[in-house]
């Protein structure tokens, strides 16, 4: 076995740029926008780099970690942004299983002062209005750090809102560490305590990919700001020990790190070499 990891990389030049420059800074998968992430827009697919990409990567084995734009809120108080929403995720589905069995991750929303359980139901909706249980990707729920009307930001929350969508077997969770941190999770005095937590409430079966981002942030800020890894409040020596963990081992790891592509070839060879030696 060995650690899967690697960062977020631009989609701009299509899937087989994507490919070989994850392969140029050490990584094994990768995260992209399947569109602009502050906006609407998606590009057009091209086939013919579709299947470059699938002829040059060769060990779908390890997925990908697609990722939706910051601009969805599926449980949006005004009804034109939900509907935004559930076409948005509809079509990047389709658009999904031109690359199978890979991986898209989404926050979950914002409930705007609606209230949590609200907010669990208006995803759910959304979420069951466009599963299909023919399609091969996984879609992603993302913990997240709590700041301001934020749907996710306990393992009881995120719990409630996956036991309310029906096709259970087309849902899983992304970890990520900066954003469970500020929400309050201690993995740096107490990681075994947290996964425990999170199998307890969740399941580790459900837990399917983590995001490995140091914070800015001290414990329970719920801010969300990402910080280079070892360069933040967690630190390098937890970080790795999540990597390290046997509970969470054959996860692909995702950096979102303030980086450019040195930094992060410079986080994932640290990262595996620490691995190794743990």
């Amino acid at each position: 076995m060995t650690l899967h990891i690697g960062c977020h990389l631009s989609a701009s030049k299509g899937y087989l740029a994507m490919g070989k420059t994850a392969r140029s800074i050490g990584a094994d998968t990768f995260a992209f926008f399947t569109r602009n992430p502050r906006g609407s827009r998606a590009k057009a697919v091209d086939m013919a780099d579709v299947e470059a990409f699938r002829d040059f990567w060769k060990d779908p084995a390890v997925p990908l970690v697609a990722h939706a734009p910051y601009t969805l809120n599926a449980c949006s108080d005004r009804e034109e942004v939900r509907d935004f929403a559930r076409e948005t995720i509809a079509s990047d589905l389709q658009r999904m299983e031109l690359i199978p069995g890979n991986y898209y991750n989404m926050h979950p929303g914002n409930h705007l002062g609606q209230g949590a359980e609200k907010g669990c139901e208006r995803i759910a909706d959304c979420l069951n209005a466009v599963l299909r249980p023919e399609q091969s990707t996984l879609l992603l729920l993302e913990t997240m750090a709590g700041k301001g009307t934020e749907v996710g930001r306990t393992f009881e929350e995120m719990a409630d809102l996956l036991s309310r969508i029906r096709l259970q077997d087309k849902v899983g969770v992304c970890l990520d560490t900066c954003h469970i941190w500020d929400g309050g999770y201690d993995i740096v005095h107490n990681l075994d305590g947290v996964l425990a937590a999170f199998d307890r409430v969740i399941g580790l079966d459900r837990l399917k990919a983590v995001h490995l981002n140091d914070s800015k942030n001290d414990l329970g800020a719920h801010k969300d700001r990402h910080e280079k890894i070892g360069a933040g409040k967690i630190g390098f020596p937890a970080l790795s020990r999540v990597t390290c963990h046997p509970a969470l081992r054959g996860l692909p790891f995702i950096l979102e790190t303030p980086n450019e592509l040195a930094g992060y070839a410079s986080e994932i060879g640290r990262l595996r070499e620490a691995w190794k030696e743990g």
